[in-house]
């Protein structure tokens, strides 16, 4: 068998490329950014071409970091961004637009739509909460408003995917239009209680099934790679997952109650909730984990759309860190927030809220504040926001979360995870492999072609780096949230005033 696992985690801001050894030592990886387009306000878009061809670039760096062959590797994991929405000619393999972000607010009136329509239905059906970022809505909006998509899809000639089904198209020499439902449950085109494509809300948003990819397991080979990618070697493509049940995981959150939050772009709160599916409630929302050897895992999740980027506005926008690394040295220089409360909602609030309409909001500011002040004020919101989606997940759940395991780049800020703990009043873990998004699928990968022979096997590799515990007492906490529950109220709604 051929040594090494490679994992490809495809985001929203760049494309990392790892290899693991069986041991999980990381041999070789690769990191790139890639073109963000604000073509309007509240539009987010990508270039799929550039992320596949970034994508092939950084797999064949991490191979050449490794001082290793291609041949030397078993299986290619692949997790991604979820649902942004790509269109392609599946007779040129040439995007047919722009891929529309999970970011982006265009659908928002066919968000509207569907909620006057069915909201209940729909949302008890899907497990997913009907907002902008789901790809039915986004899907439906390019039928309605791009006229060459229109008629590319009358045709038969373009097909829909997000980018685990793009990318896998693409290595795969176009052999295989496929995706599963991890990805497909943030969609809103799955029926979480079937696991298969949601009809009803198909014929209302009138989107054809013949666009959308086949549904397979989230760990299985589905096909090899192009050999003209890796001068004629052709490897596995051995896993698809979304990001954020490929964090879990990696995180090992395998039992019921077993959570993580990964510190993205976004920020996600994902628990494992066994192989029950729980109707979602107040913003949560309820999603397919994975389905792996014949078994699907649920779990329900609370989203945050802006979390790391707010880090990367202060450093792009405002010029106040050139790095982001730079934030916590910042945010430390002062003794406490100033009074500063910065509410990041650029695209609106996550969970629980759910409102598409408010607006980034920064309260609090005297002559006497400074950019240390908002720069800790911005950590705090990332915080804050997890603290809302957690309370959340245990109270729809009626499951007691008991400790909170921490991954992404942010997971490294000390700061960040000690008031993390704070203000949740449970201990935050963070492991000694931050970058457990891109693990997870090396995992499901390598169960797929027998690299590993099971999960039990899997989780002992899960190893502490560092423990935080709370060190503010309950009033202290409560009154920290109830200040940012203010905040966030005054930030609530805003477009829509």
């Amino acid at each position: 068998m051929a040594k090494y696992i490679m994992g490809i985690d495809q985001g929203t801001t760049g494309t990392r490329a790892m290899i693991f050894d069986h041991e999980v030592n990381c041999l070789g990886q690769a990191y790139t950014e890639f073109t963000q387009y604000f073509p309007q306000p509240g539009w987010v878009e990508h270039d799929a071409q550039e992320i596949y061809d970034e994508t092939v670039r950084m797999m064949k760096q991490a191979i050449k970091e490794a001082g290793i062959s291609p041949s030397d590797i078993a299986a290619i994991g692949i997790t991604n961004q979820r649902v942004t929405t790509v269109f392609w000619d599946k007779n040129t393999g040439v995007p047919a637009d722009h891929a529309i972000v999970w970011q982006d607010r265009r659908s928002l009136d066919v968000c509207e739509e569907l909620i006057a329509y069915d909201k209940e239905g729909i949302e008890e059906r899907t497990g997913m909460s009907i907002i902008p970022n789901a790809s039915a809505t986004k899907i439906a909006w390019q039928l309605r408003n791009n006229p060459e998509i229109k008629k590319g899809v009358d045709e038969g000639r373009l097909i829909f995917g997000t980018i685990d089904c793009w990318l896998a198209w693409k290595l795969s020499g176009g052999k295989v239009h496929v995706s599963e439902v991890s990805n497909l449950t943030e969609t809103l085109l799955l029926n979480a209680r079937t696991l298969d494509y949601d009809q009803e809300v198909l014929d209302y948003l009138q989107i054809p099934r013949s666009i959308l990819p086949e549904i397979r397991s989230t760990s299985e080979v589905y096909a090899t790679t192009d050999p003209s990618i890796f001068d004629g070697v052709e490897i596995p493509i051995a896993s698809l997952i979304g990001d954020q049940q490929a964090a879990a995981f990696g995180q090992a959150c395998f039992e019921p109650g077993m959570a993580k939050n990964t510190y993205g772009t976004g920020s996600f709160m994902n628990m494992n909730t066994g192989d029950k599916y729980i109707s979602p409630q107040h913003g949560v929302i309820s999603c397919a984990m994975w389905d792996i050897k014949g078994k699907t895992s649920y779990g329900m999740e609370g989203l945050v759309d802006v979390s790391g980027s707010a880090v990367q506005w202060l450093r792009d926008g405002l010029g106040i860190i050139e790095k982001s690394s730079e934030i916590e040295k910042l945010a430390l220089s002062v003794p406490d927030n100033g009074g500063i409360y910065f509410v990041p909602a650029f695209v609106g609030l996550g969970a629980p809220h759910f409102d598409s309409y408010a607006r980034g909001t920064i309260l609090g500011i005297t002559r006497g504040t400074t950019k240390a002040h908002i720069a800790r004020a911005t950590l705090e919101a990332m915080a804050f926001q997890v603290a809302d989606a957690f309370r959340d997940l245990g109270d729809v759940s009626g499951i007691q979360i008991k400790r909170l395991r921490a991954d992404g780049g942010a997971a490294n800020n000390n700061y960040l995870l000690q008031f993390q703990a704070d203000v949740l009043g449970v201990p935050v873990e963070r492991p000694v492999i931050t970058e457990t998004t891109c693990l997870g699928a090396v995992y499901a990968a390598g169960l797929a072609v027998g690299y590993w022979d099971s999960m039990e096997e899997i989780e002992k590799f899960w190893k502490l780096d560092r423990l935080f515990e709370p060190k503010i007492s309950d009033a202290e906490r409560e009154k920290l949230l109830y200040d940012w529950k203010c905040a966030t109220e005054r930030a609530a709604g805003w477009m829509k005033r």
